[in-house]
Parts: C-alpha cells; sequence; structure tokens
C-alpha cells in the first residue's frame, strides 16, 4: 500500500517533514515563486473585470451581483458572456473596501495567498490520491502517503502555467474555484473516515457538504461543478474498489457472477450517486435559469475550429488544442495572455505536420488508460484512474465538446488539471526510481525541475506587472496573433507615442483584416494627426464589417465633422447612438457638431447656426443624464446658454454641475464668466480665484479675472491679472487690446489728479 513512498526515499528524505513543517515549505515555496507579482499594475482582463466594473462599488446594490456577469452586465443582456461568478466578483468589492480603491497590491496580495493556501491544501489532497484504503479494528480509513504528496504538491506550488492565474487579478476565480473544488474532495473523502465512527447519518452529511462546497466552487467559476463527477469517480473506483476491466470481461463472457458484483448491491453507493447527480441537475437547472437567454455569442476570431464548416477539421483541431494543453503542462516556457486571433492557425488536412501532436498526445493517453484498467496491482490503477480524473474532468468545459468556448487556448483553465498532471509526473518518478539504479540521477532530475520552475514563476511573474512587458512577451510566443499587436498599439498609444501606435495597428490590421477594433484606434488616431481621408476609410470599413460597432460610428461622425460633412456626421452619431442607447460621448458630440477647426468652448456651433440650441442642449442633457461626470458637456451647456444671452439659466446649469464636480475648475470658469456678466462680482471672484489655484497656468483665467475687476472697478487688481495673462500667453489678442485700454484709462486718471 505504501510502496510510492518507498520509491521516492532517493528523492525526498527519508526523515519525511512532519504534516505542519511539509505544509509551511509548501506555502512559503508557492508564496516566493509569485511574490514578484504582488505590486504589479492592473493588466489585460483585469481592466473590465476589475477597474471598470460598477459591480464593486458600493453604490452599487450588493443585489445587482446576482443579475450580472462576471464583467458588470446584466446576465439578460445578448451581449453578455454569461460567465457568472458572483462569488469572485464579492471579494473584489471587498478588496476594493478595505483597499479604499482600486490599488491593486491589496488585489494581488489576496491572490498570492490564496494559490499558498491551495498549494498547502494540496498536501492533504495528494495525500488522499497516493494513499487508499486500509481496513483496520476499528473499520476503513484513508490511508496517507506522506512523501508522495510533499513532492507532488511541491510540483503543484511551483508550476508556471499558474502565473496567469496568481499575478492577474482575474485569476481569482479559478483560485477561488480550485480552493472550493478541493475542498469538497476532501470533505467527501471526509464521510468515509467517520461513517465507522457516527454511523450512515454522518456519511450522508459530509456528502451534502460536500455538493454545497461544490455549489459554491461553480459560483466562483463555472468549472466547480465538475468536482461532483470526481467524487463519483473517487466513490466508484476507491471506495467501490470497481474494476472496469473485470466487469468488461464478465459482460463480454456474459458471466451470470455479474450479478453478484457487491458493487450492484452497494445501496450505500447507489444512494451518494442519487445525490451527487441530484445536486449537479439542480445546480445545472438554476444555472439555466439565471442566465436567462441563450449561451453567449463569440465570434470565429475568439475560436476559430468551431466555426469550420468540416466535422472532421473541427475534432483535429480540437484535439490538437488539447495536445497544446498538455505540452503546456510538460514545458511551460512558452506562455502567452492570449492565443487568439491566428495565433494558432487551423489544421485543414491531415498532411499537416501537427497532426503528429495528436497522435502522441492519445498514445500517451491510451497507454495511460490501459495501465490504469489492465494493471493487477490495484493500488496503482487507483492513482492512475484519479491522476486522469483530475487531469480530464475538470477541463472538460473547455474542451468544446458540450458548448463553443470563447478561447483556443487559455492557461488559467489548466489550474486545476494541473492536479493530475502533478499526481502521473510524481507517480512516474516513483515507478523510475523503483526500476532503476540510477537513482541519484533521478532525484537530481526533479529537483532541476523544481528549481527551473521556480524559476520560470518569477521571470513569468514579472512579465505580468504590467502591460507593457506582458504584451511585448507574447510576441516571441505568438507572432502572428493580431490581438498582442492591438494590445502593444494600444498600450504605446496611451503613453503617447503614436508613431509606435500605429505600426502595431497596422500589423495587427494586416494580420486580420476584419480587425475592427484594431481599425477603429488607427482610425482615432490618424484623425488626431489630421489625416482624415484615411481615417475615414478605415472607420466607414469597420462599420462595415461590424454595423452595430457604435464607437467606430461615432468617431466616424467626428472624422466626417471634420471634414466639415455635417449632414453624414450627424447621421453617423445618430446610428452609434441606435446601437447604444446610453451613450453619453456619442451625445456630447451630437451637440458639438462643430465647424472644422473651433474648439467647443468657442466655436458657433452648427446646431446654433440652425437654429437648434434647443436639440444640442437636449444632446448634451442626455449626455451628463448618462455621465453626470462628463464635464465637457456641462461646460458646453453653460457656454451655449451664455452667448445666447441666457445667463439665468446658464448660470443654474453651472450651479448644478459644480455640485456633481465640485472640484472640476474648467466649470467654476465658466460659471464665473456667467456670474460676472450677471454683476455678481463678489461670487464671480471667489470663483475665478478658485479656478487658478486649481489651474495656476490657464492665461484665460487670470485675463477674464481680469475683466472682471476691470468691470468692477477694481483697476490695479485688474492689471495685475492681465500681466500674468500675457505673461502666460503674450498672443491672446483680446487680453492685449484690453489692457491697453486699462493703461490708457489708468493714464488719464493720474493726468487728472496731476
Amino acid at each position: 500500500m505504501a510502496m510510492l513512498d518507498t520509491d521516492l526515499d532517493h528523492i525526498l528524505p527519508s526523515s519525511v517533514l512532519p504534516p505542519f513543517w511539509a505544509k509551511l515549505v509548501v506555502g512559503l515555496v508557492a508564496i516566493v515563486c509569485f511574490a514578484r507579482s504582488y505590486d504589479g499594475d492592473f493588466v489585460f482582463d483585469d481592466s473590465e473585470a476589475v477597474v471598470n466594473n460598477k459591480d464593486l462599488q458600493a453604490e452599487t446594490p450588493l443585489g445587482d451581483l446576482w443579475h450580472h456577469d462576471f464583467w458588470g452586465s446584466r446576465l439578460s443582456s445578448n451581449t453578455s458572456h454569461k460567465s457568472y461568478r458572483p462569488l469572485t466578483v464579492l471579494t473584489f468589492r471587498i478588496n476594493y473596501y478595505l483597499s479604499g480603491g482600486f490599488h491593486p497590491v491589496g488585489f494581488h496580495v489576496v491572490n498570492i495567498l490564496l494559490h499558498s493556501g491551495i498549494s498547502v491544501l494540496m498536501v492533504d489532497v495528494f495525500s488522499v490520491l497516493f494513499g487508499g484504503l486500509q481496513y483496520t479494528s476499528k473499520g476503513r480509513r484513508l490511508h496517507l502517503a506522506p512523501r508522495a504528496s510533499l513532492l507532488a504538491a511541491l510540483l503543484f506550488a511551483v508550476h508556471p502555467v499558474h502565473t496567469e492565474c496568481v499575478a492577474g487579478v482575474v485569476g481569482r476565480a479559478d483560485l477561488l474555484c480550485a480552493l472550493f473544488f478541493l475542498l469538497s474532495f476532501l470533505g467527501y473523502c471526509k464521510a468515509f473516515r467517520e461513517s465507522n465512527k457516527e454511523g450512515a447519518h454522518s456519511s450522508t452529511f459530509w456528502v451534502l457538504l460536500s455538493i454545497f462546497l461544490g455549489a459554491v466552487a461553480m459560483l466562483c467559476k463555472e468549472q466547480g461543478i465538475t468536482v461532483l463527477g470526481l467524487n463519483a469517480v473517487f466513490d466508484i473506483l476507491v471506495i467501490g474498489k470497481f474494476n472496469v476491466l473485470e466487469i468488461v470481461q464478465k459482460v463480454l463472457r456474459k458471466d451470470k457472477s455479474l450479478e453478484n458484483l457487491g458493487m450492484l448491491r452497494n445501496g450505500g453507493l447507489l444512494f451518494r450517486m442519487t445525490l451527487l447527480t441530484s445536486g449537479g441537475a439542480g445546480m445545472l437547472y438554476v444555472r439555466w435559469r439565471i442566465m436567462g437567454t441563450g449561451p453567449p455569442a463569440f465570434t470565429e476570431v475568439d475560436n476559430p475550429a468551431s466555426f469550420a464548416d468540416s466535422m472532421l477539421v473541427r475534432a483535429i483541431n480540437y484535439n490538437y488544442y488539447y495536445s497544446l494543453n498538455a505540452w503546456l503542462l510538460l514545458c511551460p516556457w512558452w506562455l502567452c495572455f492570449d492565443w487568439s486571433m491566428g495565433c494558432i492557425p487551423l489544421i485543414k488536412s491531415v498532411s499537416d505536420w501537427r497532426v503528429i501532436a495528436l497522435a502522441a498526445l492519445w498514445f500517451c493517453l491510451i497507454g495511460l488508460i490501459c495501465q490504469a484498467l489492465c494493471s493487477e496491482d490495484g493500488h496503482k490503477r487507483r492513482i492512475l484512474t484519479l491522476g486522469l480524473g483530475f487531469l480530464v474532468i475538470p477541463f472538460l468545459p473547455a474542451s468544446n465538446l458540450f458548448f463553443r468556448v470563447g478561447f483556443v487556448v487559455a492557461e488559467r483553465v489548466l489550474y486545476l488539471p494541473s492536479v493530475g498532471y502533478c499526481v502521473l509526473l510524481t507517480f512516474g518518478f516513483g515507478a523510475l526510481s523503483k526500476h532503476t539504479r540510477k537513482k541519484k540521477l533521478i532525484a537530481a532530475v526533479v529537483l532541476g525541475i523544481l528549481f527551473i520552475n521556480m524559476l520560470r514563476c518569477v521571470v513569468r511573474s514579472g512579465e505580468w506587472r504590467s502591460e507593457e512587458q506582458l504584451f511585448r512577451s507574447a510576441l516571441s510566443v505568438c507572432p502572428l496573433n493580431a490581438k498582442v499587436h492591438y494590445n502593444i498599439g494600444k498600450n504605446l498609444a496611451d503613453k503617447g507615442n503614436q508613431t509606435a501606435a500605429i505600426r502595431y495597428y497596422r500589423e495587427a490590421v494586416r494580420l486580420n483584416p476584419k480587425y475592427v477594433h484594431a481599425m477603429n484606434n488607427l482610425g482615432n488616431i490618424l484623425k488626431e494627426r489630421n489625416e482624415l481621408q484615411e481615417a475615414e476609410e478605415l472607420l466607414s470599413l469597420a462599420v462595415q464589417i461590424q454595423p452595430d460597432f457604435a464607437a467606430a460610428w461615432m468617431n466616424l461622425g467626428i472624422v466626417q465633422n471634420s471634414l466639415k460633412r455635417f449632414e453624414a456626421a450627424e447621421q453617423s452619431y445618430r446610428t452609434a447612438i441606435k446601437h447604444r442607447r446610453k451613450y453619453p460621448d456619442c451625445y456630447y458630440n451630437l451637440g458639438r457638431l462643430t465647424q472644422a477647426g473651433r474648439g467647443p468652448e468657442t466655436a458657433l456651433h452648427k446646431y446654433a447656426d440652425l437654429n437648434r440650441h434647443v436639440d444640442a442642449l437636449n444632446a448634451w442633457r442626455n449626455a451628463t443624464v448618462l455621465k453626470p461626470e462628463h464635464s465637457l458637456a456641462w461646460n458646453n451647456m453653460i457656454i451655449l446658454l451664455d452667448n445666447t444671452g441666457n445667463l439665468a439659466q446658464a448660470e443654474a446649469v453651472g450651479r448644478e454641475a459644480l455640485e456633481l464636480i465640485p472640484n472640476d475648475h474648467s466649470l467654476m470658469f465658466s460659471l464665473a464668466n456667467v456670474l460676472g456678466k450677471s454683476q455678481k462680482y463678489k461670487e464671480s471672484e471667489a470663483l475665478f480665484l478658485k479656478a487658478i489655484k486649481a489651474n495656476p497656468n490657464a492665461a484665460s483665467y487670470h485675463g477674464n479675472l481680469a475683466v472682471l475687476y476691470h468691470r468692477w472697478g477694481h483697476l490695479d487688481l485688474a492689471k495685475k491679472h492681465y500681466e500674468i495673462s500675457l505673461q502666460l500667453d503674450p498672443t491672446a489678442s483680446g487680453t492685449k487690446e484690453n489692457y491697453g485700454l486699462l493703461r490708457r484709462k489708468l493714464e488719464l486718471m493720474q493726468k487728472k489728479d496731476v
């Protein structure tokens, strides 16, 4: 029963660490591997799932978490990804509350500690997997295998494929799912440890608790429900001693002794299977009801194999994806944050050399399955079967067998399957050490794997600390991935390096000519560089490819407005609003529709030119209703009302805006101008001074304050601020003219005094 531990004597110290110290070592090693990511930024999907997710903020009712998906959208929406993980989002919300905002350190530290805790828990899980049942005078109990479990837990703790789950904040869904998945499995095992102490009632309690923990795992990530299948396999193969090969042989021989198999007469087993089946069916039913509509709508770029017309092509590529996942477990050196958009070209013919990978995968799997089924050693059979169970069962939701998934390869989904990999690898080391004399060489190989994987974890954690490092690290792994080039371009554009960003956006469009998001971003940059013709061509193509792309319609409208094609611009804005009703920026631009080359503060609006003041004001009001902090829309309303002589209404709008955005100096400036024209000099002065304190280098702020003092009769203060304004902007003709008038007035006053 404990043969594997003996086999590992030459790999691990013969005097095995006590359980507490073994767990402490595993936990500390796990922390060391990923500690480098503790002060990293929010990267990649963290922006949408965490930073831009309103479900994390206090003003969002907690109840909304149960009706929204992982990204904060309503599950009933057709655009929802249907990823229902309310408990994970709840932990993000707690993080947000305790950190006092979006401070990534707190989020990353929780992820690192979760992985460490799961690695510690793996010592107990592997003890069960490598152990077996022993019968004593007190009944049956699970035998534990400390050496094997320690080695397997160390291999799990240092596996580099876990970096995405640990260093990426959104990976917490996988971590929490794994935590409750393992607790559910251990709870199910507990039923058999306690079965002879407290009777059937205790056993049923632990089975029900295991099902409940499986439901909790599912509320962290959908993959959690697969623990029920694993528990069933464990019950049948380990507890029930079900020998598949023996049953098949008896069926083929039509052996009547099949009727007498203890497993088939075991009412306790049938009762537990009924509980597991009922629990799983209940979870799926509730999940289906919550989802509200059909499955999420993925595109061909997300998972091209699933859109192939030929069933053979789909099957070949799905199996090739499985082989890539297996390779990531075996050799986690080529890691990438995203494997879509051309990263893995489709296999369209059996003559493609990559078919060899499929053959290698199934050769190994069939060999392991045969060993598991045909071995006369019951202990070996159970270890291999459970190892394969942990490897395959948690991976099934990502396999495309039951439904289409939105990715090609995703490292995060390998967090739980890696448990099975560690079981099989540890068992293999034990078997090799038993059948070879070069045990020191095997020990060196094991230590080398642990050290290299630790080093790889440290390096990869560093790459996940910032988007620039993460995206650039993907270039060598997936140079054909259009999304990699797109993300590098976006990162460069955010940093102001437009020239380099254009180069990467163009490459993204070249690799994927239907990449509308790359076209939209490239069109935006070209618009800012006044390359309007090419920008219009790109944005027009984007909306032609994806007619409901609201952002591209809005940007096309901005370009058309700059080209003085106002009718087309208005139509583009309205089309954008048609596809996205709640689009404050588009309402703002619709109201703006300025003549080319003029800014919103000084322009004669096209709506104003056509006596459509009310339309402009309504558009900006819609923008502020949808986005109360939209200061540009507030500002334009104040300016338009001011320019058209509606001072009382302009003042009311300005006060309303400052109540919502009290620290916006541009709003203070606009309202101060209105108050000055209404001869409310004292209040106007206070707002001008407050605006200047917030933005002391704005020449117009000093210039307009000088005009206020000029009107008010405080000529010395007016002179002072005219001079400051001209120092900041010597070319301001209006300020020069007003300053000249003031100087002449002061000279006349001096002559009269003389």
